[in-house]
């Protein structure tokens, strides 16, 4: 006879098939990127997520390119939310929000430092009527102290971090970078901070409140990089760093074709196969010392040396060399490799692309993306 299962293990496979924030309720006030996309991985994995807009909308909503009518920034940072427009300004927006709040597990908030107090809904005042709630500020410099009112995106956030400083080239200038870091760093420090205070409540039957400054989040990232200025030495330099371009091995060199490719390990017997492969294995010694001018020399042959082909070429030249070598691709080529479609990174569905998610748990089917919400007033 076949046994039963438990109501416990029944309601584990119900919760692994909803997602392992099944239950979990969400009222999201946060815009443009770090907190919508902190709420779009609590969505991905079952959270109810309600996110709140002004009555114009975010506006993320509007910005090009557009695929089946809405922005693909928008639907890839707001896919599975419920979406509606309330003006906190007025009675019936704020009657409509403590109506969300009055349930809600988890609420985040992406406005300057004081406008949350000033509308009537900073955490004392939820907290009073819903104290199991954890309440997420997200902001440049964060609530309180001499820059919390000082006004910020992500690339001065950058800049007065140190990190602008060693993204630059040859030249010393220091240029705009490709990835939104400190606004990334903010929402997956958020996210964890979120959970971990889900967590907390489970003992403490209370919610928390948690302060996250784009700024505090991108600072623990310089450890690599920046060990003597935090010992309170002086700053590094790009071209004296192992990694951030001083090094021959941990590089970036331009083909025949003015295309690029990388060398991204330090690891001297990777070297050794490269140079061996060159028939320069004379020149081993020089990957092994200080990164800036004692490595010059092997960055310079190497430099010559990949001139002499087209990226491609050199794709297949290393193609049975263990070394950690990589063409410099663009987001069409990035997106368009085989192993992208075999880990189902990028997914075409309800007429729109999407990215998918980097959580990946064995108990949960395969994702699939959800809509974005359209704006309900």
């Amino acid at each position: 006879m076949m046994a039963t299962p438990s109501r416990s293990s029944v309601q584990a496979e119900l919760f692994d098939l909803m997602g392992k924030l099944s239950g979990i309720k969400v009222v999201d006030l946060s815009l443009f990127l770090p907190g919508p996309m902190l709420t779009m991985m609590m969505a991905d994995h079952g959270a109810e997520v309600i996110k709140v807009e002004p009555p114009a909308g975010d506006p993320a909503r509007d910005m090009e390119p557009v695929e089946a009518g809405q922005s693909v920034w928008f639907r890839n940072l707001n896919r599975g939310k419920q979406g509606i427009a309330l003006d906190l300004k007025s009675d019936k927006g704020r009657d409509r929000l403590w109506a969300l709040l009055a349930d809600a597990d988890v609420m985040i908030e992406g406005f300057r430092p004081g406008v949350m107090k000033r509308l009537g809904f900073d955490y004392d005042a939820v907290a009073a009527k819903n104290p199991r709630i954890v309440y997420c500020s997200i902001s440049a410099f964060g609530q309180e102290g001499e820059m919390a009112h000082h006004p910020a995106h992500d690339l001065a956030v950058q800049a007065l971090s140190g990190f602008l400083s060693v993204n630059d080239g040859p030249d010393g200038m220091p240029v705009v970078p490709g990835v939104p870091s400190a606004d990334m760093a903010a929402g997956l420090n958020g996210l964890s901070a979120v959970l971990m205070a889900l967590l907390g409540r489970e003992k403490t039957g209370r919610g928390d409140y948690v302060d996250i400054a784009m700024y505090d989040s991108m600072l623990p990232w310089c450890a690599h990089i920046a060990g003597e200025a935090i010992r309170g030495g002086q700053s590094p330099t790009s071209q004296a760093q192992r990694s951030l371009g001083g090094a021959a091995f941990y590089n970036v060199y331009e083909t025949l074709d003015g295309k690029h490719v990388v060398l991204g390990a330090r690891e001297v017997k990777f070297a050794k196969v490269l140079l061996t492969a060159l028939d320069r294995l004379d020149l081993l010694p020089l990957a092994e010392m200080e990164a800036g001018a004692p490595q010059k020399p092997l960055i310079e042959f190497l430099r010559s040396t990949f001139a002499t082909k087209s990226r491609d070429q050199w794709v297949q030249w290393f193609s049975d060399k263990d070394v950690a070598f990589s063409p410099v691709l663009d987001f069409r080529e990035a997106l368009d490799q085989d192993f992208v479609r075999e880990r189902g990174l990028r997914v075409e569905a309800n007429d729109s692309h999407q990215i998918a998610p980097a959580f990946r748990f064995q108990s949960e089917e395969d994702w699939q993306p959800s809509d974005a919400p359209d704006l309900l007033k």
